[in-house]
C-alpha cells in the first residue's frame, strides 16, 4: 500500500483534518473491553516521514492496563505503542493503488482474549494549514476533547478522533507567544475547566517552549524552532476541573518543525586531492566531492548541486574536466593530459542548495587539485652515440664506462627508472652493465677477468630500457641504443705452473743428491721478453733443492715415509717462479706433491712395554701385540720368540702365538718370586726383506688376590712418573727443607736473644712490684703540700674532706665502697706473707669497683695513733736494731735484699 519515499520536491505542507466521530449506541453493558470503533477513517498525507504519528486508536481496557498489548497486520510500515498511538516505521509514499484496510489487534496477555479493528486510510481531501503567521484569537482552530459519559466511561461508538500533527515552520520572527491551537472540552459549557499540556518542550526539557492558556485552552509558542535541532515535539493535552479531576482523557498532540532554508551546503573536506593518468580518455572518472546541507534533504532546502567554477591552468582546455551535478563525480571530458606539460590542475568547486537555483539556493566551495600521474611515454635515451673505456687486463669488478641517458618521465618512478642490457659485442659475458640508483646512469663493468694476449679491444652494443614497458603506441627510437668501445691494457702477469700441482709417486729411502723431476712455470705474457728464476718456497722437512734457472729439483736428504711432515704418504713442498720485470716483477707458487712408496725400513716393537702377572702360573698369560710404522704389507703377520739370552728367560716363561698380530706370554714354572722382570722377545715382520727386532717388555710379578689382582701397592718405575717430573718432585722437597731449616735457625736465633736480654737482669734486681719512676723530680716532703690523711683508714675520713665528682685526678683511686680486705697482724708470721698477698689479690679481682688501669690498691691498714708525723721520721738503721730480720731469707729472691741489708753480720 505504501512504498518507500525516494523522489524529490517539496515536501508538502499538509494539515490534516480530524475524523468525525458517529457515535451510534448499541447498548452494550457498562466498561465493556475492547476498541471504541469497529472501523476507523483516518487521513494520511501523501509522504511521511519515519516516526511521525499518524493516529490513535482508542481501546477500553475496563482496568486490565499494561496487560493488554496492541499488534497491526503490516509491521514493516506501521508501528502501534502501548497508548494506541500508530507511527510510520519507515518514509512512506502513498501508492495510487486502492488500499486494503489495517487489522489493529489487542491482545490480553493474560487470558489470551483478543479484539480487532480496522483502520481505513484515506487521502486528504483538502489541506489546511496550521502553522499560520499570529492572528486573533478567534480565528484559532479548535481541537474538541472526544465526547464522553458522565462516568468518564468512553461510548461505543463507530468513530473516534484521530489529531492530525500540526506544522510550525522554523525560525519564526514572531511576535512571541504566537497562537498555534485553541484545545477544548465540551465540558466548558457548563463548569470550568483548567487546561495544561505536558511532555518535551512543555513542562520537560526542554521547558518552556509551548504554554497552554489553562482558561481558554489556546496553545502557544513562545521561541522560534530549529528543526535541525527537534525535528518535532510529542505533547499531552489535559482538561480537569476546578477540583483538579480530570473530565476528558488526555489527547497526543503531534508539533512538527517545517524546514526553513538556514544552513549552506558545507564540504566534507576543503581541499581535495586527487589522480588522474596522463593520456587518459575523455571519461576517465577522477574524484567525488561530497558536501553535506543540515537542511531537510527530501526538501529542495537540502537537495545539491555541483558545478565547477574554474580550472588552472586552461591548458590545453579550460574544459579538462566535469562533474556530475548531482553526485559530485569528476570525469575528463578531453583528451590531452600530458604530465611532463602540465603536472597538475586546481578546480573551484561550488555546492547550491534549492536544487541549484541561483537566486534562492545557499552555496560554498572547496578546492580540488587533480594530479596528473606518470606512465611511461618517455622511452630513455642516451647523452652520446659512442661511450669509451679502458681496463687492465685480468681486473674484475672495475667500472669501465659511465653511460649517461635522459628520460623526461617523473624520476624516480618506474618509468623512469633505466635498465640497460647488452645486445651485442660479448658473447663470453665478461661485461655487465648494472643501474646506478641515484643517477640512473649504466655502469659498465667488469666481471670475468680479460686476457690481453686473447684480445685488446671490445666493442659493446648497450640498449636502455625502463622497469615498465612503453605505454601503447609508444615505440623505442635510435638514441635508446649506445655503443662502448672497450680498450684492454697489458699487465705484468704472474708465472704460472702447468700442472698444479704436480704429482711424483717414489719410493721412500732415496737417498740425497738425487734428481726427482723439472718443475718449470710459463710467462703468460708473450710480448715480454723475460726471463724466469725459481726458488723454493716451503720444504718442511728440507729435503729438496730446486735449480734457479732450470727448475730441476733434486734431493738433499733421505725421503722417509714415517716422517711427521708425510700425511698420508704424501709429502707437499711449494716453490715459487718469479719473472725479471723491472717496474713490477710478478711471481707465481706451484706445489710439488711426492708420494712416498713404503719399504720394509722400520722393525716391530712389542706392544704394551709393561705388564703384570701372578706369583703363580694361574691366572698368568699376558696377551701382547707389535707396533710396525710402515705399512700392512711390510708389517703384520709378525713372529714373536723369546730370545736365547739371558738362560733363564726361557727356563721361566714361555710364549704361544695367538694369531698373526697377536701372542701370549705365561709363566713356565709354578712360582716366581715377586719382583720387576726384563722380557727379550724377538719379533719379525712379514715384509718383502723381513726385519727383526728384540724388545724388552717389563714384567711385573706380584702376589695377586683370588680375582688375579696385584695386592701390593708397589708399581713399576716406568709405569710411574717421567724423569722431568721426578725432578720436578725432588726439587720441591730440597726446597722444602731447605725453608724448614732456615725457620728452625731463626728460632734458635730468637731464643738466643730472649735469652741475652734476660741475663741483662741482675735476679736481686728483679724486683717486679716496686714502684716505678716516671721522671717526676721534686723537693722533699716539706716542700709539697700532701694530704696524709690519704694513708690513714678511709672510714675515719669526714665526709666533707671527699673531692667531688670531676674534680679527682685521674690516676686517683675512685671514691666507691671499699672491700673488706684482709688485716695483717702488727708481727705477722713470715709464712702468712703469700697468704695474704693471695687473699688480697683475690679480693681486689672480685671487686667491682676496681678499676680497669693500674692503679695503687689498699693491701694492709696499719691502723692509727702513729706517733710519726711523716714519713721522714722513719729511722731503719735504729728502730730495727733489735728485729730479727733473718726470716726474710725464707720469704724468696725478691726479699733477699732486705734480708742482706737488715739481717745477718753488721756488714
Amino acid at each position: 500500500m505504501f512504498s518507500l519515499h525516494e523522489g524529490s520536491g517539496l515536501l508538502l505542507l499538509l494539515l490534516l483534518a480530524g475524523l468525525q466521530i458517529t457515535a451510534e449506541a448499541r447498548g452494550a453493558p457498562p466498561c465493556s473491553p475492547g476498541f471504541s470503533e469497529d472501523l476507523y477513517t483516518v487521513v494520511v498525507p501523501d509522504i511521511t516521514e519515519k516516526g511521525w504519528p499518524l493516529f490513535t486508536v482508542k481501546f477500553v481496557s475496563c482496568g486490565r492496563g499494561g496487560l493488554v498489548r496492541f499488534e497491526c497486520s503490516n509491521p514493516s510500515d506501521f508501528r502501534i505503542e502501548d497508548d494506541g498511538v500508530v507511527y510510520a516505521a519507515r518514509t512512506l509514499q502513498r501508492s495510487p493503488a486502492p488500499a486494503s484496510p489495517l487489522l489493529i489487534k489487542a491482545v490480553d496477555a493474560t487470558t489470551q482474549q483478543q479484539w480487532v479493528t480496522q483502520v481505513k486510510m484515506m487521502p486528504p481531501t483538502q489541506v489546511q494549514e496550521f502553522a499560520v503567521p499570529p492572528v486573533m484569537s478567534k480565528n484559532l482552530k479548535e481541537i474538541v476533547f472526544p465526547s464522553q459519559n458522565a462516568d468518564s466511561t468512553l461510548k461505543r461508538i463507530k468513530r473516534d478522533w484521530v489529531i492530525p500533527p500540526i506544522n510550525v515552520p522554523e525560525n519564526s520572527r514572531g511576535p512571541f507567544p504566537q497562537e498555534l491551537v485553541r484545545i477544548r472540552s465540551d465540558h466548558d459549557k457548563n463548569r470550568s475547566l483548567r487546561y495544561s499540556v505536558t511532555g518535551p518542550g512543555a513542562d520537560q526539557p526542554p521547558t518552556g517552549i509551548f504554554t497552554i492558556d489553562p482558561i481558554s485552552g489556546e496553545l502557544s509558542v513562545n521561541k522560534p524552532l530549529d528543526r535541525e535541532h527537534i525535528p518535532s515535539f510529542h505533547l499531552r493535552a489535559h482538561a480537569v476541573d476546578l477540583n483538579g479531576n480530570q473530565v476528558e482523557n488526555p489527547i497526543d498532540i503531534v508539533i512538527n518543525v517545517i524546514d526553513m532554508n538556514d544552513n549552506r551546503p558545507e564540504f566534507t573536506h576543503q581541499i581535495w586531492n586527487g589522480t588522474v593518468p596522463e593520456g587518459s580518455k575523455p571519461g576517465t572518472f577522477v574524484m567525488t566531492v561530497t558536501s553535506i546541507d543540515k537542511d531537510d534533504p527530501k526538501t529542495a532546502n537540502g537537495m545539491l548541486r555541483y558545478k565547477i567554477l574554474s580550472q588552472n591552468p586552461e591548458s590545453p582546455s579550460s574544459n579538462m574536466f566535469t562533474i556530475n551535478n548531482k553526485t559530485g563525480g569528476i570525469i575528463t571530458v578531453a583528451a590531452g593530459l600530458d604530465r611532463e606539460k602540465v603536472p597538475q590542475y586546481t578546480l573551484i568547486i561550488q555546492a547550491t542548495d534549492m536544487e541549484g537555483n541561483p537566486m534562492y539556493g545557499l552555496s560554498n566551495t572547496a578546492t580540488a587539485v587533480i594530479r596528473v600521474t606518470d606512465i611511461n611515454d618517455n622511452p630513455p635515451e642516451f647523452t652520446a652515440e659512442m661511450f669509451f673505456g679502458e681496463v687492465p687486463e685480468n681486473a674484475v669488478n672495475v667500472i669501465v664506462a659511465n653511460l649517461t641517458v635522459t628520460d623526461k618521465d617523473q624520476p624516480n618512478t618506474p618509468a623512469w627508472n633505466a635498465v640497460y642490457k647488452i645486445t651485442g659485442g660479448d658473447p663470453t659475458g665478461r661485461f655487465s652493465v648494472p643501474t646506478d640508483p641515484t643517477t640512473n646512469e649504466g655502469l659498465v663493468t667488469v666481471v670475468k677477468p680479460i686476457d690481453y694476449e686473447i684480445s685488446r679491444t671490445y666493442v659493446l652494443t648497450v640498449e636502455a630500457r625502463n622497469e615498465v614497458p612503453l605505454a601503447r603506441g609508444i615505440h623505442s627510437p635510435r638514441q635508446s641504443t649506445a655503443t662502448v668501445s672497450i680498450r684492454v691494457t697489458d699487465v705484468n702477469e704472474s708465472p704460472y705452473f702447468d700442472p698444479n700441482p704436480k704429482l711424483l709417486k717414489l719410493e721412500e729411502g732415496l737417498m740425497p743428491e738425487s734428481t726427482l723431476t723439472t718443475f718449470t712455470a710459463q710467462d703468460p705474457d708473450r710480448y715480454m721478453q723475460q726471463t724466469i728464476r725459481y726458488s723454493k718456497l716451503f720444504d718442511p722437512a728440507k729435503w729438496l733443492r730446486i735449480d734457479p734457472n732450470t727448475g730441476r729439483i733434486t734431493t738433499i736428504a733421505i725421503l722417509d715415509r714415517e716422517s711427521p711432515f708425510v700425511k698420508n704418504s704424501l709429502y707437499n713442498a711449494t716453490f715459487l717462479a718469479t719473472d725479471n720485470d723491472e717496474k713490477s716483477p710478478a711471481s707465481g707458487t706451484g706445489t710439488l706433491q711426492i708420494y712416498l712408496l713404503d719399504i720394509n725400513d722400520n722393525a716391530p716393537k712389542v706392544f704394551p712395554h709393561e705388564a703384570e702377572v701372578c706369583e703363580k702360573p694361574e691366572p698368568n698369560a699376558i696377551n701382547i701385540t707389535a707396533l710396525d710404522e710402515d705399512l700392512n704389507h711390510n708389517a703384520g703377520p709378525f713372529a714373536f720368540e723369546l730370545a736365547h739370552r739371558p738362560l733363564d728367560v726361557k727356563r721361566n716363561w714361555t710364549i704361544t702365538r695367538i694369531s698373526g698380530d697377536y701372542a701370549q706370554i705365561s709363566l713356565k714354572i709354578g712360582f716366581l718370586e715377586s719382583g720387576i722382570y726384563e722380557v727379550p722377545i724377538i719379533i719379525t715382520d712379514s715384509g718383502n726383506l723381513p726385519m727383526s727386532n728384540t724388545s724388552f717388555l717389563r714384567i711385573k710379578v706380584c702376589q695377586c688376590d683370588i680375582n688375579g689382582d696385584c695386592t701390593d701397592q708397589q708399581h713399576i718405575m716406568a709405569a710411574g712418573l717421567g724423569t722431568g717430573a721426578i725432578i720436578s718432585i725432588l726439587l720441591c722437597i730440597i726446597i722444602l727443607l731447605i725453608l724448614v731449616l732456615m725457620f728452625v735457625v731463626w728460632m734458635k736465633r730468637r731464643d738466643k736473644e730472649r735469652q741475652a736480654k734476660q741475663l741483662l737482669i741482675d735476679p736481686e734486681d728483679d724486683v717486679r712490684d716496686n714502684i716505678l719512676k716516671y721522671d717526676e723530680e721534686g723537693g722533699g716532703e716539706e716542700d709539697q703540700d700532701y694530704d696524709l690523711s690519704q694513708l690513714q683508714q678511709p672510714d675515719t675520713l669526714e665526709p666533707d674532706a671527699i673531692k667531688p665528682v670531676g674534680i679527682r685526678r685521674l690516676d686517683e683511686r675512685p671514691l666507691h665502697p671499699e672491700p673488706q680486705y684482709p688485716m695483717r697482724s702488727a708481727a705477722p708470721h713470715p709464712g702468712d706473707i703469700g697468704d695474704f698477698i693471695n687473699e688480697g689479690l683475690k679480693a681486689a679481682d672480685n671487686d667491682p669497683t676496681a678499676p680497669p688501669y693500674d692503679s695503687l690498691l689498699v693491701f694492709d691498714y696499719e691502723g692509727s695513733g702513729s706517733t710519726a708525723g711523716s714519713l721522714s721520721s722513719l729511722n731503719s738503721s735504729s728502730s730495727g736494731g733489735d728485729q730479727d730480720y733473718d726470716y726474710l731469707n725464707d720469704w724468696g729472691p725478691r726479699f733477699r735484699k732486705l734480708a742482706d741489708m737488715y739481717g745477718g753480720s753488721d756488714d
